[in-house]
């Protein structure tokens, strides 16, 4: 154990419901004993804990698969501990190399402060922004300096930097690594010196740039913090990460009745590895409700609460209300309270309009093409009718038109 956690507190039930909570869905937590040290001497004390979760801002907005360590940070903020919301301002203008196969393209400083801002007001609906210390790493990063920077990279070596399994991969790929690269697990390190970081925390594929901090903070002369990482959660599908690109996410700025219908979209299985990850349910309230599923009850059941407890966080309980109404609605086959409204021409001399197109110019299929596909595949209906016949020529008048289970538009024809 580190020589500065060398003197014993007592490990109490208080200590020992903490570590717990710092358990709870974690990858790994190194060293664990380390930690246990600093929670006991934090509660003999009542000294809190300083704890880390950097984000570079490379997008404008997050999903909840980011909020998996935010839920995290929150859960160690309300045992009590100072929370640093930590924003990479100056590490993005490098750009993270972490999973990359190719060097990432650095962002300007309009796009970094957008970003930045947004991430916040976004991490905010997870963390209590009264509890919360919000930092720049351009405080201490760019006053360092030449001089500074290469003291810096005289603490890690090329050999440690390489066993990196991205750079790695890309040496032996003969694929380029520029030197810069280099600095950012370094200057992700620095950040634990300037904040003297107790735990930092991070998705799995940050492992790499946590221990660092670590090695830089005994550099320093500072007691090394510990790391707890999080796992990537799975998206929609339940097999790829969440991701924008895959097409998996919920989107935390997404309207209530979509995010309340992803939800209830997921698998059974997968649920209850999202409730460990994204519910703040107690591990025994999940536990009692896993058990009520597998003695009988709908396990549609536990996913509606699911679903009502995310869209209640990032929305409000009346939103979540009302979601839970619009899907059940439409799960009957009823019409939303509001749906997009369409006023549409008849054809020439005001003659009747094809299915197909009409789909396409309401805006409910990207072309006539696709619409009489998704006839073909009875996801289309009129005035709650479904749909068999793409010849179907609709005269004028004003018809419900329902494309899949949560398109609908209101189309006047005249």
């Amino acid at each position: 154990m580190n020589q500065a956690l060398s003197t014993t507190f007592p490990v109490t039930d208080h200590v020992k419901n903490a570590l717990a909570v710092s358990l709870r869905g974690c990858d790994e937590l190194i060293p664990q004993d380390e930690w246990v040290a600093k929670l006991a001497r934090s509660q003999a004390t009542q000294v809190p804990l300083r704890i880390k979760l950097g984000l570079d801002p490379t997008a404008p907005d997050i999903h909840i698969g980011h909020t998996v360590v935010l839920n995290k940070m929150r859960q160690l903020q309300d045992l009590g501990h100072t929370v640093i919301f930590l924003i990479g301002d100056f590490t993005t203008m490098i750009g993270d190399p972490s999973g990359r196969n190719t060097t990432r393209p650095p962002l300007t400083r309009e796009q970094i402060e957008a970003n930045a801002q947004t991430y916040y007001k976004q991490a905010s609906l997870v963390l209590d922004p009264a509890r919360t210390e919000i930092r720049y790493n351009s405080e201490w990063s760019d006053p360092l300096g030449a001089r500074g920077m290469i003291q810096l990279a005289a603490k890690y070596t090329v050999a440690r930097m390489m066993e990196r399994d991205d750079f790695n991969k890309r040496f032996k790929e003969g694929r380029s690594i520029s030197v810069h690269e280099f600095l950012y697990p370094l200057m992700q390190g620095y950040d634990s010196v300037a904040l003297k970081a107790d735990l930092e925390l991070g998705g799995t594929d940050q492992k790499f740039n946590l221990l660092v901090g670590r090695h830089l903070q005994q550099e320093y002369g500072q007691e090394p913090q510990c790391i707890l990482t999080m796992p990537l959660l799975e998206g929609l599908d339940g097999v790829e990460k969440m991701s924008k690109s895959k097409n998996n996410y919920i989107g935390i700025s997404e309207d209530p009745n979509t995010m309340f219908a992803k939800v209830l979209s997921i698998s059974d299985v997968l649920m209850w590895r999202w409730y460990t990850l994204l519910s703040f349910k107690s591990e025994a309230e999940i536990a009692a409700l896993k058990a009520e599923v597998e003695a009988g009850r709908n396990p549609k059941d536990a996913k509606v609460l699911l679903a009502r407890e995310i869209t209640t966080r990032f929305h409000s309980a009346q939103a979540a209300d009302a979601a839970e109404q619009d899907f059940m609605n439409r799960s009957k086959g009823g019409v939303p309270d509001e749906i997009a409204e369409v006023t549409l021409p008849l054809g020439a001399g005001g003659a009747a309009v094809g299915i197909g197109a009409l789909l396409k110019m309401a805006g409910l299929a990207a072309s006539s093409g696709e619409g009489n596909r998704l006839i073909e595949g009875g996801g289309v209906r009129v005035d709650s009718s479904v749909v068999s016949d793409k010849g179907l020529k609709l005269s004028a008048g004003t018809y419900v038109v329902q494309v899949g289970k949560r398109k609908f538009a209101r189309v006047t024809l005249a």
